[in-house]
């Protein structure tokens, strides 16, 4: 088996990161430096192709940038605004009741911690754990399905869910990649580690990849 070398690993996928088109969220955080965007983003883009996300995004906030202007809208109208990201009407709801759930829960402020975010309506591990360490810089690993997915194909761990991933890479991964590592693999597997016909003869790190599974 080839061994996994993360440090060098990550070396690569950080500069191929700074080539390829940036995640949403990481955009929206380049973009704002709002921590609010930023959950409200993460909320829609759940199966949701990045640039359909960004487009809602885009429209949602011209209207409601801010909690107290998300909270003026209807239901109706953020159903209308983020349309058509998937499961558009469910998390119209979530984002209705998002300024409340901030007000009476939060006093008003957007929650640092992963244990304090699954408390909002809408918001998962997955969700949470990409706020904090997008929209607040702090340590956090958000597993989506391509951190899943790539982790194991790299022979990198065996885990069978997104959480066992998540719980496996927080005993596994050296701290110092914790913040990064979720977009660089997203990064790198919308671009060439795909779930269907990886880009194996151009990949960057395939010294260091057992291709478990292909």
């Amino acid at each position: 088996m080839k061994n996994i070398d993360i440090p060098a690993i990550m070396e690569i996928l950080q500069h191929e990161f700074v080539n390829n088109t940036m995640p949403v969220v990481d955009l929206i955080e380049a973009q704002t430096r709002d921590p609010f965007k930023i959950l409200v983003a993460t909320i829609m883009s759940a199966r949701t192709q990045d640039g359909t996300t960004a487009a809602a995004a885009a429209r949602l906030f011209a209207r409601a940038a801010t909690p107290d202007e998300l909270e003026l809208l209807s239901e109706a109208e953020i159903r209308e605004l983020i349309f058509p990201v998937g499961f558009y009407r469910n998390k119209a709801a979530y984002l209705k009741q998002l300024p409340g759930a901030l007000r009476d829960r939060f006093g008003g402020r957007i929650p640092q911690t992963v244990e304090e975010l699954v408390e909002l309506p809408g918001v998962g591990r997955k969700t949470a754990n990409l706020v904090v360490a997008v929209g607040f810089h702090k340590p956090a690993i958000c597993v989506d399905v391509h951190v899943h997915r790539i982790t194991n194909r790299w022979g990198y761990l065996e885990t069978a869910t997104p959480l066992e991933t998540e719980m496996a890479l927080r005993d596994k991964l050296p701290l110092e990649y914790w913040i990064p590592f979720n977009s660089c693999l997203v990064s790198f597997g919308q671009n060439t580690c795909r779930p269907t016909r990886p880009h194996c003869p151009d990949c960057p790190i395939e010294k260091y990849c057992n291709r478990v599974g292909l």
